[in-house]
């Protein structure tokens, strides 16, 4: 059992949840997940440390906030930086509910063999990585894809796209192991390539008073529908991109 929340956080949060819920429901039948980006970030728009070791930005009420969000959707997806630095489970611990597929964006395979995601009894990670052209690196990916499938990894190899993997494929491949949606957590260039790509419908970023000069986070985008929620002693925004003008969201 969760324990009670205070009225003004449940209010917050309820919102927030609520609206984030509607975008899910509302996308209907897709060849591709619904994406819904989220971080947390410093007032001043860091979401790590200046050498790039793991922050506690949000409160306690955003962090429950967080693994309800987890939640409601299929799939959790970081990149294998997140993985290198923050060693993350991606679970969901503080509600109850459901526990999403956790998946990795990991081109060079640099998975560790260590992770905390391979302990895992319930989900072990998808690894999405980029297919290997020349014999040699075929060779390599065999190997390292080898030992971390004997560990109980998913690998998935998929070409290159802007900036590194093709992230339509990534959701292609996804929609079709019947992920129908997902949850971007980071790091700031996976968050970045989702958003500047048309292929998130969704935004929730928490922005804590905290000031933290470090690695900055992505730029909170200006077009869409905006709700901004306070939620303990951190603001929550949300963002519906399926409105902007431009009309790169995926609609899949």
């Amino acid at each position: 059992m969760t324990a009670a929340r205070p009225r003004g956080e449940a209010e917050g949060a309820d919102r927030i949840a609520d609206e984030t819920l509607r975008v899910l429901r509302e996308a209907g039948p897709r060849s591709l997940p619904v994406v819904t980006v989220s971080w947390a970030m410093s007032v001043t728009g860091a979401i790590a440390a200046a050498d790039g070791a793991r922050t506690a930005l949000s409160g306690p009420e955003t962090l429950r906030l967080t693994h309800r969000l987890r939640a409601m959707h299929a799939a959790i997806l970081v990149g294998i930086q997140t993985v290198l630095s923050d060693d993350p489970l991606l679970s969901v611990r503080l509600v109850d509910g459901a526990q999403p597929q956790p998946v990795v964006l990991d081109s060079l395979l640099r998975f560790p063999s260590g992770a905390k995601l391979l302990s895992r009894t319930d989900r072990k990670p998808w690894i999405f990585h980029l297919e290997a052209e020349e014999p040699a690196a075929r060779e390599a990916v065999r190997e390292r894809s080898g030992a971390l499938a004997a560990a109980g990894a998913r690998l998935f190899a998929v070409p290159p796209g802007e900036g590194g993997l093709d992230l339509r494929r990534v959701l292609a491949r996804l929609r079709g192991e019947g992920i129908p949606s997902l949850m971007v957590e980071g790091g700031a260039r996976v968050l970045g390539s989702f958003m500047s790509q048309g292929l998130a419908a969704q935004a929730v970023i928490t922005i804590s008073p905290k000031v933290i000069d470090g690695v900055r986070g992505p730029q909170v985008p200006e077009t869409g529908r905006t709700l901004r929620q306070r939620c303990g002693m951190d603001e929550v925004v949300w963002i519906d991109f399926r409105a902007r003008s431009n009309g790169r969201f995926a609609r899949g």
